[in-house]
């Protein structure tokens, strides 16, 4: 479980968290330095840094009153301020029906529209099965957002293999950052991100971002580099994963 933990590399989601922040570092911790404490303030953006004495790494260990005292100090002026939006951290998963417009010019109207029902319906009971929320579905695609990206990834697997008994091929993006809880729907940039990572997908292909290849160490499955691209809308240069199993 250690080897796991430290080969999670989360640094790029860092500068994505978006609520504020407190970390506490002790300045003698025996297992971590830190330095690693200041790197991870530095990059979240307003996070408040606090060095505790001590060198104790378990936070109930050594000095922990002072520990308490600062956490206490943090939520009174959390209580004291006011938020405009529920920020949470997830998984969103985006799905899309690949050589739609062909498909549904040969088959018709009629024809086409009961095939599109049928697709929603397999998908939307993939994402119950895997403890997601659907959120939306717009034209031939569909979004859901998950609390963890194994699950996620599991499940945009699920809703291609379903798709495929229909005849049909779906492309599919997951990616894990801060989201904004907006009514029954969901925004901000990490949103974005997963559309731009489904986008490039091919048909029957299942893509994530690095985030959630990072994130899921451990659980089985099996990525392939897709290499570093850059997504309309979205700074930087992504680097992006092929789920392969």
């Amino acid at each position: 479980m250690e080897q796991q933990l430290r080969a999670t590399d989360i640094r790029a989601l860092l500068p994505a968290i978006g609520v504020r922040t407190l970390v506490l570092h002790r300045v003698d911790d025996a297992i971590e330095p830190v330095g690693q404490g200041r790197y991870i303030a530095g990059q979240i953006p307003g996070a408040r840094y606090v060095e505790l004495l001590g060198g104790d790494h378990q936070p109930w260990a050594g000095d922990s009153d002072a520990l308490v005292d600062e956490i206490g100090r943090f939520l009174a002026e959390l209580r004291g301020s006011e938020e405009v939006a529920e920020r949470v951290l997830a998984t969103v998963l985006f799905t899309d029906i690949v050589g739609s417009t062909e498909r549904a010019a040969a088959l018709g109207d009629a024809a086409w529209t009961a095939l599109i029902m049928r697709q929603r319906e397999l998908a939307r009971r993939e994402v119950d099965r895997f403890r997601g929320r659907f959120v939306d579905s717009a034209g031939d695609g569909m979004l859901a957002t998950f609390d963890g990206p194994a699950r996620a990834v599991r499940c945009a697997q699920a809703v291609g293999a379903t798709a495929r008994l229909l005849g049909l091929e779906v492309r599919a993006g997951c990616h894990t950052g801060e989201i904004e809880l907006l009514g029954d729907g969901v925004g901000g940039l990490a949103v974005h991100i997963g559309a731009r990572v489904a986008a490039l997908a091919g048909g029957s292909e299942v893509w994530a971002s690095s985030t959630v290849k990072d994130l899921t160490v451990g659980s089985g499955l099996i990525f392939e580099d897709a290499g570093e691209h850059r997504l309309k809308g979205v700074p930087d240069a992504w680097h992006l994963f092929q789920v392969k199993a």
